[in-house]
C-alpha cells in the first residue's frame, strides 16, 4: 500500500519544494506533502530528527537520499549544497520543524536564491499555527496581521504594541510561555484593557486550550497561572467606544519617545478613531509636562 495508502505517488517536477508539516497531530499532513517527501532527491529540514520521526510515522523510507540540516544558524553553510543539487537537476524538499516554511521559520534566503537562479519553487501547503488559531479564536478574520514575536525588552515591546495598535485588524502574535504574561500586561497598559484577546496554546495537541476574554480579564488569569507549550496570541482591533484617557496618554507617551508630536498624535488618533485635534492637544500637554 505504501506511505499514502492506495494513493499513487506522482513524479515531481524539477525544482525546490517547501513542505508544510503538522504543528501537533502527525495526521495533519497532506497527501501531496507525503508525495514530495517520498519522491524528492534531496531532503532538507529545520530539524532533521523531527522530519525523520514524521517520515517513520507515515512509512516513508529515507533510503540513501541525503538529509541536510538547514536552520537559522547554518544557512550560509548549508545553502550552497542545496543550490548545487538544484543545479544538477535534482528535486529538493525543505520541511520546517512544524507548520508552514518561511512563516517565522528559516528558508526565506533559500527561496530567494533559488528564484534568483531561475529554479522553479513550489509549495506543498498544509498546517499553519496562524490560520489554526484564527479559526478557533472567535475574533474577526476579515483582516489580520501576523507580527511574529514581539521584542524581549519591555520598552521595545511597548513601542511595538503602540505601532501595532494602529492597525485596524486582528493581531496575530507568537509568544514564549515565559513572556506571555508580561506581554499581556504591557498590552493592557498600551492598548487598554477592553480589547478582546484569545490565547491559543498547544494547538492540535492533547492539551490544546484557548483562553478568551478582554485583555484585563486574561491579564488577571495569567497573574495566577503559568502557561506551557507553544502559544499564539490574537488581539482584536480597537473599539472606539472602549478608549479611555489613561490608555490614550500611555500610547502617546510611548509614541512621543520615538516620534514628533505631530506624527505621534496622528498615529494615536488613527489607531483609536479619535479626532486628531483632541489627541494633538493632549500630546502638547504631555510634552510640556515632561519638559
Amino acid at each position: 500500500m505504501g506511505p499514502v495508502g492506495n494513493h499513487k505517488i506522482e513524479a515531481l517536477a524539477s525544482g525546490l519544494y517547501f513542505v508544510a508539516t503538522p504543528i501537533g497531530t502527525a495526521r495533519d499532513i497532506t497527501l501531496r506533502a507525503l508525495d514530495v517527501l517520498a519522491s524528492a532527491d534531496v531532503l532538507a529540514a529545520e530539524d532533521t530528527r523531527t522530519l525523520r520521526h514524521l517520515m517513520d510515522i507515515h512509512g516513508i523510507p529515507l533510503g540513501d537520499r541525503p538529509l541536510v540540516a538547514y536552520h537559522d544558524h547554518n544557512g550560509p553553510q548549508a545553502r550552497p549544497r542545496l543550490m548545487q543539487a538544484l543545479a544538477e537537476g535534482k528535486t529538493v524538499a525543505y520541511a520546517s520543524e512544524a507548520g508552514t516554511p518561511l512563516v517565522a521559520d528559516p528558508g526565506f534566503q533559500l527561496s530567494k536564491d533559488a528564484i534568483a537562479a531561475g529554479y522553479p519553487v513550489h509549495a506543498a501547503p498544509g498546517a499553519s499555527a496562524i490560520l489554526t488559531a484564527l479559526t478557533i479564536a472567535g475574533l474577526p478574520t476579515d483582516k489580520f496581521l501576523f507580527a511574529g514575536f514581539l521584542p524581549n525588552t519591555k520598552s521595545q515591546r511597548r513601542s511595538a504594541l503602540v505601532e501595532l495598535g494602529q492597525v485596524p485588524a486582528t493581531l496575530v502574535l507568537y509568544e514564549s510561555p515565559k513572556r506571555v504574561a508580561a506581554m499581556i500586561n504591557d498590552a493592557v497598559e498600551v492598548l487598554g484593557g477592553d480589547r478582546e484577546v484569545a490565547i491559543c496554546r498547544e494547538l492540535t495537541k492533547k492539551f490544546e486550550e484557548v483562553l478568551r476574554g478582554n485583555l484585563s480579564e486574561i491579564n488577571a488569569q495569567l497573574s495566577e497561572r503559568q502557561l506551557k507549550g507553544e502559544i499564539v496570541v490574537l488581539i482584536g482591533r480597537q473599539i472606539a467606544s472602549a478608549v479611555n484617557e489613561e490608555s490614550i496618554e500611555q500610547q502617546l507617551k510611548d509614541a512621543l519617545s520615538r516620534m514628533s508630536v505631530k506624527d505621534a498624535s496622528d498615529a494615536v488618533a488613527q489607531a483609536n478613531a479619535m479626532p486628531r485635534r483632541k489627541v494633538y492637544q493632549l500630546a502638547l500637554k504631555l510634552g510640556k509636562d515632561d519638559g
